[in-house]
């Protein structure tokens, strides 16, 4: 609940409002992990509102050996798992979180699909993925990429819930400015989301510069053209004031060649964007493998000849499974009896 919504909650059972603000400090500020640590509310507060508490529990963590990323697998209430990462940076501390239990957007080279779509997370689960792991490593999260197992605007509403009390001040009070929210393009909700008028980054999963290809890669493809997604993108500009961001994946041999670069430079020439080279994470289900060092720069190299911001992506967790959907696969493999982690 908002701040607002818990205000009136609690006036509606009898309880004085001032109790709402203690409730959410509790909740949103000082990250308790059990209405039992709430030492000032009363005991009749904390018993109506024990069902309602939503807790998530830490099953699984890995950490890198390399560069310090936590991978984290959660439990939820109803028994699904998901996952998380915390990974550090110079500039700040970063947590990719996940909108869904699974995801139906059957993307050919991504883990998170393999098993499909369970259902919808809370706007509470979205949050407790980032409380939860400020609690354990006792270190503020400073920016957060919804960009982990589902597509988020699949899950539009609990998605904008999640947003605006991620960034209310009188929670963790995150800017919208450090909040990145990654789509493969539902073209609808794009506009919509674009409409909300939003400081957050919107990210793009393009990976191809042609539906042709596109479609081999990403079933929605097949629903929305390119030429309409990047009306949608550059609808979202216009209304936000604010840039796009095109998530890239390069798979050797399918979307990383010199005309793909062209193509690619063509297509968003003109337009204030930022691309986003991702190195593909291969999974042993697919049989795509990740674009070499020497294509992936020369890619680069010819994206930025069209005036073209462009970054490789740094590969973060390399030893702990960490591309999107893998350590979840591999944790419901092994309750299941069918494997374990690698």
């Amino acid at each position: 609940m908002t701040l607002d919504e818990l205000t009136e909650y609690m006036n509606e059972h009898g309880f004085q409002k001032y109790r709402a603000k203690q409730v959410y400090d509790w909740c949103h500020v000082k990250l308790v992990r059990s209405v039992d640590e709430m030492s000032n509310i009363p005991k009749d507060i904390k018993e109506f509102i024990r069902d309602d508490f939503v807790s998530l529990e830490v099953v699984e963590r890995l950490v890198s050996s390399v560069d310090g990323t936590n991978k984290f697998v959660l439990r939820l209430s109803d028994g699904n798992v998901i996952e998380s990462v915390f990974m550090p940076y110079n500039h700040g501390n970063s947590v990719c979180i996940s909108s869904q239990a699974g995801c139906r957007m059957g993307c050919k080279f991504c883990a998170s699909t393999l098993m499909g779509l369970e259902r919808n997370l809370t706007a509470s689960e979205m949050l407790d993925q980032i409380y939860v792991i400020e609690k354990t490593l006792g270190q503020r999260v400073s920016n957060i990429v919804v960009m982990g197992t589902g597509e988020p605007l699949d899950n539009y509403d609990n998605l904008l819930k999640f947003i605006r009390i991620i960034t209310d001040e009188n929670g963790l009070n995150i800017s919208q400015r450090n909040i990145t929210v990654s789509s493969c393009g539902l073209v609808p909700e794009i506009k919509r989301l674009a409409n909300e008028h939003l400081t957050i980054t919107f990210a793009l999963s393009l990976h191809a510069a042609t539906d042709e290809r596109r479609r081999e890669l990403m079933p929605i493809a097949n629903k929305y053209s390119i030429d309409e997604v990047l009306d949608a993108c550059k609808f979202y500009f216009n209304e936000t004031g604010r840039r796009v961001t095109f998530e890239y994946s390069l798979v050797a041999g399918q979307n990383d060649t010199e005309e793909d670069a062209k193509l690619l430079g063509r297509l968003l020439k003109g337009f204030p964007c930022h691309v986003n080279l991702i190195p593909v994470n291969p999974i042993k289900e697919r049989e795509y493998k990740k674009a070499d060092r020497k294509s992936i720069e020369k890619f680069k190299v010819l994206l930025e000849k069209n005036a073209i911001n462009v970054t490789i992506r740094r590969g973060m967790g390399k030893d702990i499974d960490a591309a999107c959907g893998q350590l979840r696969k591999a944790y419901i493999e092994k309750e299941n009896g069918e494997g374990g982690f690698r």
